[in-house]
């Protein structure tokens, strides 16, 4: 296999067509520069450059390596640099979960299109699952991150970052008498012997035990006459005056007809967190790039409501 330095050696001596020049170019002394040369020459079994009075000229079989030379040179730094960035983080495959639920909250879609327009490099992969497939998935490697709402730091191998949390709002059939009764808060007692629709418990169990939990904490368990595969159904089924829900406030965004929101009170710790989950171990460059890009965003919070709040008029207008 021929060493690198060796057509480094070559391509210099070929391009300047003069022993001396070409030591000087590279910073060596000429002695172990022509050494290099011998040395390439020895190792093709043929001669390369032809000894004239005043420098060197190429013989055929130099003038073909010299191309050859070139690309192997140029791939060689293409190499370099590909490795570098990507052990920066600037480079490579970043393969991202999401729930549902936590895919619906406007933060998610900015941080990744942030990410994306901060790193062009990085090829940015998606995946919507519930939480049990995403951790899954994390453990073994397929995915470097994911955005959830179930606490799942517990969980051996992974840590999570609390990135923030939203409130939490009733929705309601249009006609209901909730919805009619008042245009202030609402307290979560107030909502005792309401045949509930939640969001199913495998794919969601953060909001489903946080929501339950919060009722009993109010002096009731609620009745769960539907559980929907998927947040947005949830609305849908509510729309049919199936039942009541208690959703994040982001899904008021979607403005479904035949659905009132209302504000909720007395309901101490019922919120709907989002987090970031990563691997404990084996971190990728591009996902610890990610999760800092993710907390630099979160910090901006001022700034990106609004940025939240033109997405949501957006998707009214829409």
């Amino acid at each position: 296999m021929i060493e690198l330095r060796r057509l480094h050696a070559f391509v210099a001596v070929a391009e300047e067509g003069h022993i001396t020049r070409a030591a000087e170019r590279l910073g060596m002394a000429q002695p172990p520069l022509s050494r290099l040369v011998r040395g390439l020459e020895a190792q093709l079994g043929t001669l390369l450059l032809r000894r004239l009075a005043r420098g060197v000229a190429l013989t055929d079989a130099g003038v073909a390596l010299l191309g050859e030379a070139r690309a192997v040179l140029a791939r060689a730094a293409e190499i370099d640099d590909t490795v570098r960035r990507t052990a920066r983080g600037e480079q490579g495959r970043l393969a991202v979960g999401f729930t549902s639920s936590a895919a619906l909250h406007p933060f998610v879609p900015v941080a990744l299109l942030a990410f994306r327009q901060a790193r062009p490099g990085v090829r940015v992969e998606l995946d919507e699952a519930g939480t049990p497939e995403l951790v899954k998935a994390m453990l073994e490697g397929r995915l470097d991150a994911a955005f959830v709402r179930s606490p799942v730091g517990s969980i051996r191998g992974l840590i999570v970052d609390p990135v923030l949390d939203e409130p939490m709002l009733i929705a309601l059939p249009a006609g209901h008498r909730l919805a009619r009764k008042t245009a202030s808060a609402l307290p979560l007692a107030a909502l005792a012997g309401e045949e509930f629709i939640l969001y199913r418990r495998p794919a969601g169990p953060g909001l489903y035990d946080a929501i339950v939990a919060a009722c009993r904490g109010a002096g009731f368990t609620p009745v769960v006459v539907q559980e929907a595969p998927r947040l947005p159904s949830t609305l849908s089924l509510v729309a049919a005056g199936l039942g009541i829900s208690i959703v994040p406030a982001s899904m008021q965004r979607f403005a479904i007809a035949g659905v009132s929101f209302q504000k909720l009170r007395d309901c101490p710790g019922l919120s709907a967190p989002l987090h970031l989950a990563l691997r404990r171990s084996n971190l990728s460059a591009t996902a610890a790039r990610f999760k800092e890009a993710v907390h630099h965003l979160a910090k901006m919070l001022p700034r990106q409501a609004a940025i939240v709040q033109d997405a949501s008029t957006s998707s009214d207008a829409g």
